[in-house]
């Protein structure tokens, strides 16, 4: 169990009255993104979060490699895995991708992220509600070290989504659940590895992710009813591994509003991780971007909030095709008997097929949208059409 590492004592000052010109709240993929884009604007930029920045890992930590590389994170790679193998009961593929994923340092990449935000402020505190919003627009935002205020106010939360209301409530909410263990690996292995099995988990699926000195295992239920312990217990033996060092954590798979009240949303909180696959970090990494980049339009002068907002909701709903595709295949597979899917996953198993489907995969949150080239300041931003186009 992750402990808590907050300000106590004497350096557990209040923050009541603390004004910042953008106020982020969450230290995660998401959050950092958000500050890394405000690193050269000179605006009062504060984070803030629970816990320390790099304390509380809940996924298995594994992206894109590309997207690593474009945010200068590589350091953080612990291992890099060029293939995927799908096994079901009947029958085990294993693909080789146009691109490679990496499990990475949960610590180490925000450590490395952080660096990158400029002269932001970070503080422990844990947020508790949306305040009132004064009439010269400035947010309040309530904390358990008192309240801050900001015109420009991000929720990178997660998925309680904590400045909306009503919140998220599991196991109603649409939401996925995952556990996983961490036992010692040897370090062999170059592929990420699924199992959709009906014996493990009756809508979902089993991974394991090596990682250097250890492994990442686990299992994800779409149905937020069904407990996955047991079931991650049972691969990990099967594995012929120890289930120890838990972790594990609620992810959504439906895509929500990108703003409200004001506020943008960013990350879990606003539904960006992917259906089916429940990916999140490289689309956390690349909604945050979109969302730090219009908060700069604001500091720059070149919108207000309003026009901010606006612009980031269209982004974030520019986005609702792949999401409702990805949606649609999160219910469908479940149900194919498993012969019939050994089938689709063998005739998946064609090189140019692989290239094709993964390729569309990736461009949904392209690491093209991360390149320096599209930092500059009047660019506008681009969406998932025009992204797949670039990387062709």
């Amino acid at each position: 169990m992750t402990v808590r590492a907050t300000s106590r004592g004497a350096q557990r000052t209040s923050l009541e009255g603390t004004r910042a010109e953008v106020l982020i709240c969450g230290a995660s993929f998401a959050g950092l993104a958000v500050a890394r884009e405000l690193a050269a604007t000179g605006a009062s930029v504060l984070v803030i979060d629970r816990y320390e920045i790099g304390e509380r890992q809940t996924s298995a930590c594994a992206c894109p490699t590309l997207w690593l590389d474009a945010l200068g994170l590589g350091e953080s790679i612990k291992q890099e895995l060029p293939y995927m193998s799908f096994t079901t009961p009947s029958s085990s593929v294993r693909y080789r991708l146009p691109w490679s994923w990496s499990s990475f340092d949960y610590r180490k990449l925000c450590k490395l992220l952080w660096a990158q935000c400029g002269d932001a402020r970070f503080e422990t505190a844990k947020v508790e509600s949306l305040g009132e919003q004064d009439a010269d627009g400035t947010i309040a935002v309530v904390t358990d070290r008192g309240t801050i205020s900001a015109p420009l106010v991000v929720d990178a939360l997660g998925w309680r989504r904590v400045l909306s209301s009503p919140h998220y409530q599991p196991p109603e909410a649409p939401l996925s659940r995952g556990l996983e263990v961490h036992p010692d690996h040897d370090g062999s292995g170059d592929a990420l590895d699924i199992w959709i099995e009906r014996g493990i988990v009756r809508r979902g699926y089993g991974w394991r992710v090596p990682a250097g000195d250890e492994a990442r295992i686990g299992v994800g239920s779409y149905d937020p009813v069904q407990h996955v312990k047991e079931p991650t217990v049972a691969l990990s033996e099967r594995l012929d591994r120890d289930a120890v060092r838990y972790q594990g954590n609620w992810f959504p798979h439906r895509l929500r509003d990108g703003t409200e009240d004001c506020v943008f949303f960013v990350g879990d909180s606003a539904g960006h991780c992917f259906p089916l696959s429940g990916e999140g970090i490289r689309t956390a990494f690349y909604f945050g971007i979109a969302c730090g980049r219009e908060l700069r339009s604001v500091l720059d002068g070149r919108a207000d909030r309003a026009k901010a907002l606006a612009a980031y909701e269209q982004f974030n709903r520019g986005h609702k095709r792949p999401f409702a595709i990805a949606l649609a295949l999160q219910r469908l597979i479940p149900a194919l008997p498993p012969r019939v899917l050994s089938g689709l996953l063998a005739v998946i198993g064609n090189q140019r097929i692989v290239n094709r489907a993964f390729g569309w995969y990736l461009n949904q949150a392209s690491p093209s949208f991360a390149a320096p080239s599209s930092l500059d300041a009047g660019a506008p931003m681009i969406g998932a059409r025009e992204l797949a186009e670039v990387s062709r």
